[in-house]
């Protein structure tokens, strides 16, 4: 014994302690240490091992010591992770209870090989991601199998009764075959899994000290012994002449009815199970050391946990709440408490009810912001805590507080798949496996890490041109394909103008960038392992060894290189599955990237919190399904099945999580958090929320009033935040430029004529700004392109059969129809549905031609005309391009083909849609060279082809004199509209016909359309 005041071995063994739920657990541990240690020599404590849970809570607890020690000199003691012993390191050393046994399998090896045997052996030709699947939930049931030191698996077997259904005996007897299988596979491996050495290493560590026990001081503490071998070496360090196992957070004060009701799902469970184990009753479990607190901050820890263990007591032992408040109230008042017990407990207690999942990472955020400014009883920041098992919620949390430039310390980490370094491996492993889609091309051009020596071009300028020239738009099919693009595009210009020397070099620096793209597009199916090399090898010619820098990269070149060494079991995969398996494998890769962050803040999952304490402890998820989460369903056994192995229950991970929260929730502040939706739906608060909620309302009285209350002004906060300014909001006005005369358009076709009447704006901003829409990369032009192909193969029908028609029309014009939807660009897939629609179109197609032609009229295809006339601006010009003109003795017929829906005759006669009038017009004029002459119209005629159960339709819009009158009236029109914007102030005012519009216009989001028209309210056709 030391000369401190405190000795933990006093007595005889064994010796169980525990620390309360609301005292700071190692804290309270290094607070005794010290003091146990006394007056001592510094070194003292260096002969002492501590064994704690994890490892984040042997950092911690090392922390503490260094802290508590203050300026005091204490050379620290072993302190080991009992979840994760080293071999070579005490209490192993020299290492000889592991001498003999094989090394552990590397996990992704582990998995590879299950998969291998599962899609080979068991189910073959499975896909390598489901036999990964698979994998996972074969290895999570043999590592279950192996911490419970399952004796016999190949019952597995035998265990399917016939009652059972066919489903439950199928997976026994898979179960049966692969634990049988998996243990010679390991054999001839050499190797063995890491639980069952992890399990055995333990158990012989065990009956090492049991047999043996370490004479230097042994403590462990943090720890509910969950896994047998572990709660045994608890057992032997209790009973060691200086050990003592310290517990967190036993209720010695529940009543001893109420102890014996414990079921699994109680916080306590654990607990009794491993006090149980150990044959120790309750009552000889000892308090560990207590520094002293204020008397106020006692008496609010103690009362806070008394209300949270009678909130979650067992189910069968509720109906005693009533009788246990009463005899808690008279406790109080018999020890000459003024205060009500159960207010006692609420106090520092509050319950945050927020909508959804965005508002309550905004709350937490801004909580933990708020911290910042607070200052405790000793004048020093207060530290604060997030506990929550959603992952999602807590890095939204991260993301909020950023925006003040705050990192918390975070247990959780950065899944790999949304880091600098990770999101790189996936857009070269999906570029191996689709190399032309433009998308994940461009990705990966622009990603921050690429480098690539393209000579005199920068990489940013042959990236731009690629894009603009080649990628955006419909998708190539064939490199060959790109680079046809490319060369277009450093054609000269109309009029022979040559392209600019920059823009050349450009394009120049683009055509070496594609080259070099498709070298690297090498990948075919393969191992794995071999495909991971290529995919690294990628990597490093597009990236450097900056791809592997900082503790991303490092987590990338880690999973990379286990897959070229353990990958290669998995079997051949498509670049497609190696792709899917690379994403999977990221978004599975926890990555901690350490660096600076903030000393008062952290970020908690529920089992790291179990031993830590903050000053402000916010619990956040608590719905069911997330805090607690459902009970785990397993995939191979049912209940009664597991209960045979035996196996526990999945309940029992509940009443682990259970304990994670009562510990958590009797921090000195502790705020409750949950949504009343997530995902869009209703959501369920958690069953110990609700139960405290109803014990505090069974405890509400007129002469003693308790309730939970919300912590003040933080919804307020939070909508505020992000809250628009007050006052109506300054809106865009509805844009009306007026560009000087001479730079309005001179020339138009009726197609752009129509744009203008619907819409001027965007005629100001393509023919005056020359602002013109690019398209998406790899945008779908499937509708533009049976609308061209059905346009070729008419003019192709015409050119090949000027003067008469075939006996197999139809079969011609269905063959020409499918020979232009695959020239342009419908795949394979696109042609077998476009297939029956080209057929239906040729039927009906024929029949209108051979009508058609019956008339014995001149047919001219793709014609262009024109026709100039004066206006106080100067000379204008009208183009047109007709798709057909049928010319007869006396008169002509126009007609347009469509794909889509056709103008309206309404619209036609309001001046809407002018593009079948207005060429009308140019014909009477004589527009056209090859009418010789003017010639009236008299049939303006769309004619619509689509190929489904209704074909075609004939949609004449005008015929006989009514055609020439609406001729005229479009011309007329459109030169009074000439004249009216060749005076300066006339506007090109954005949506001019609202009505007409639809829904999209590329020059919507230039115009702001969205705040004058929609948020303010515009009507249909307002001018202003």
């Amino acid at each position: 014994m030391t000369g401190g005041r405190f000795d933990p071995f006093s007595g005889e063994g064994p010796r169980w302690r525990a620390v309360p739920a609301w005292r700071p657990f190692l804290e309270d541990l290094a607070a005794g240490v010290l003091d146990w240690l006394g007056d001592a020599p510094p070194e003292t404590l260096t002969d002492a091992t501590i064994l704690l849970p994890n490892r984040r809570a042997a950092r911690a607890f090392s922390f503490a010591l260094g802290k508590l020690a203050g300026e005091r000199p204490v050379l620290l003691p072993q302190v080991r992770p009992l979840g994760d012993l080293e071999e070579d390191e005490p209490p192993f050393a020299p290492g000889e209870l592991g001498l003999d046994l094989p090394p552990a399998i590397a996990p992704l090896t582990r998995r590879f090989e299950m998969a291998r045997m599962i899609a080979e052996d068991f189910q073959p030709g499975m896909k390598p991601l489901r036999a990964l699947e698979m994998a996972d939930a074969l290895g999570a049931f043999l590592d279950s199998c192996q911490l419970e030191e399952v004796d016999d698996l190949s019952r597995v077997a035998t265990l399917a009764e016939q009652d059972l259904a066919e489903h439950w005996r199928e997976s026994a007897r898979f179960l049966g075959l692969a634990v049988e299988a998996w243990p010679k596979r390991l054999e001839a491996l050499g190797l063995v899994d890491p639980a069952w050495r992890r399990a055995t290493l333990l158990r012989r560590l065990a009956e090492a000290w049991d047999a043996r026990p370490p004479q230097a001081p042994v403590i462990a503490a943090g720890s509910t012994g969950t896994v047998p071998a572990a709660a045994d070496v608890l057992k032997a360090v209790a009973k060691a002449p200086q050990g003592v196992v310290v517990l967190p957070g036993l209720d010695l004060d529940l009543a001893a009815d109420a102890w014996d009701r414990i079921d699994d799902q109680h916080p306590q469970a654990a607990l009794k199970a491993l006090l149980t184990r150990a044959e120790i009753a309750r009552e000889a479990v000892q308090p560990w050391f207590q520094p002293p607190l204020e008397p106020s901050i006692e008496a609010r820890g103690l009362a806070r946990q008394r209300l949270i263990n009678e909130a979650l007591r067992p189910a069968d032992a509720t109906d005693d709440w009533r009788a246990e408040i009463k005899r808690l109230r008279a406790r109080s008042a018999e020890a000459g408490r003024a205060a009500d017990p159960i207010a006692e407990g609420l106090s520092g207690l509050t319950v945050l009810s927020v909508r959804a999942e965005e508002e309550a990472a905004t709350a937490v955020a801004l909580m933990m912001r708020e911290s910042l400014e607070q200052r405790g009883s000793d004048g020093r920041p207060i530290t604060c805590a997030l506990v929550t098992p959603d992952l999602q919620l807590s890095r939204r949390v991260e993301a909020r507080l950023a925006r003040w430039g705050i990192v918390p310390d975070s247990s959780t980490g950065q899944p790999l798949s949304r880091m600098t370094a990770g999101v790189l491996v996936d857009l070269c492993a999906r570029f191996l496996a689709e190399p032309l889609k433009p998308q994940t091309l461009l990705a990966v051009l622009k990603h921050p890490l690429v480098r690539l020596d393209l000579g005199e071009t920068t990489l940013t300028d042959a990236a731009e041109a690629l894009e603009e020239h080649a990628l955006r738009g419909p998708r190539p099919r064939r490199w060959s394909q790109l680079h046809e693009r490319l060369l277009k595009a450093a054609q000269p210009r109309r009029g022979g103008l040559p392209l600019a020397e920059w823009k050349l070099a450009r394009l120049k620096g683009a055509q070496a960038l594609a080259d070099r793209l498709e070298a690297l597009a090498t990948a075919r199916p393969c191992a794995p392992d071999e495909a991971a090399r290529t995919l690294a090898a990628l990597i490093e010619t597009l990236a450097g060894q900056n791809a592997w820098a900082g503790p991303d990269g490092e987590a990338a070149a880690s999973l990379l290189s286990a897959l070229i060494e353990g990958g290669g079991p998995l079997g051949q995969t498509t670049p497609a599955e190696f792709a899917d398996l690379i994403a999977a494998l990221l978004a599975e890769t926890t990555v901690r990237t350490g660096g600076a962050t903030h000393p008062s803040l952290r970020i908690l999952g529920a089992i790291e919190a179990r031993l830590a304490r903050a000053d402000r402890m916010i619990l956040a998820g608590l719905e069911e399904g997330v805090w607690p989460n459902a009970a785990p369903v397993d995939p191979f056994l049912s209940r009664p099945m597991r209960a045979a192995l035996p196996l526990p229950a999945p309940e029992r991970r509940l009443g682990q999580t259970a304990q994670d929260f009562v510990q958590a929730a009797c921090a000195e502040e502790a705020i409750l958090v949950h949504c009343e939706r997530r995902g869009g739906q209703p959501a369920v608060r958690s069953r110990w929320l609700w139960r405290l909620e109803m014990l505090t309302r069974g405890a509400d009285a007129p002469d003693t009033p308790v309730r939970l209350r919300a912590p003040e002004g933080v919804i307020d906060w939070t909508e505020a935040l992000d809250a628009p300014p007050a006052g109506p909001a300054k809106l865009a006005p509805r844009p009306k430029p007026t560009p000087p005369v001479e730079r309005r358009p001179r020339s138009l076709y009726v197609t752009g004529v129509e744009r203008w009447v619907r819409d001027p704006y965007a005629l100001y901003a393509r023919r005056i700004l020359n602002l013109e829409p690019m398209e998406r990369p790899g945008a779908s032009a499937e509708a533009l392109a049976r609308g061209n192909a059905v346009h070729k193969a008419i003019e192709r029908l015409t050119e090949d059969w000027p003067d008469w028609l075939p006996d197999d029309l139809d079969a011609v014009i269905e063959r020409l129809l499918l020979e232009e939807l695959g020239a342009h660009g419908f795949e394979d897939a696109a042609m077998a549905r476009e297939a029956p629609l080209a057929k239906n179109a040729a039927r009906w197609l024929a029949g209108f031609e051979t009508n058609r032609r019956a008339r014995g009229v001149t047919l001219l295809i793709e014609q262009q005309g024109a026709l100039t006339f004066e206006a106080p601006g100067g000379p204008f010009t009208l183009k047109a391009y007709a798709d057909r003109i049928e010319v007869g003795a006396l008169s002509a017929a126009v007609m347009d083909f469509k794909t889509g829906q056709v103008p309206t005759a309404k619209q036609i006669k309001a001046g809407f849609a002018p593009q079948l009038t207005l060429t009308g017009a140019i014909l009477a004029a004589g527009g056209f060279e090859k009418t010789n002459g003017p010639v009236p119209p008299e049939e303006l005629t769309y004619v619509r082809v689509v190929g489904r159960k209704k074909a075609g339709e004939v949609a004449v819009r005008a015929a006989g004199p009514e055609a020439q009158i609406l001729s005229d009236a479009a011309l007329q029109g459109l030169m009074a509209r000439v004249a009216e914007f060749d005076r300066p102030e006339t506007p090109y005012l954005s949506w001019a016909a609202p009505h007409l519009m639809g829904s999209y216009s590329p020059y919507n989001l230039l115009a702001r359309v969205w705040e004058w028209h929609v948020i303010g309210g515009a009507e249909e056709g307002e001018a202003e």
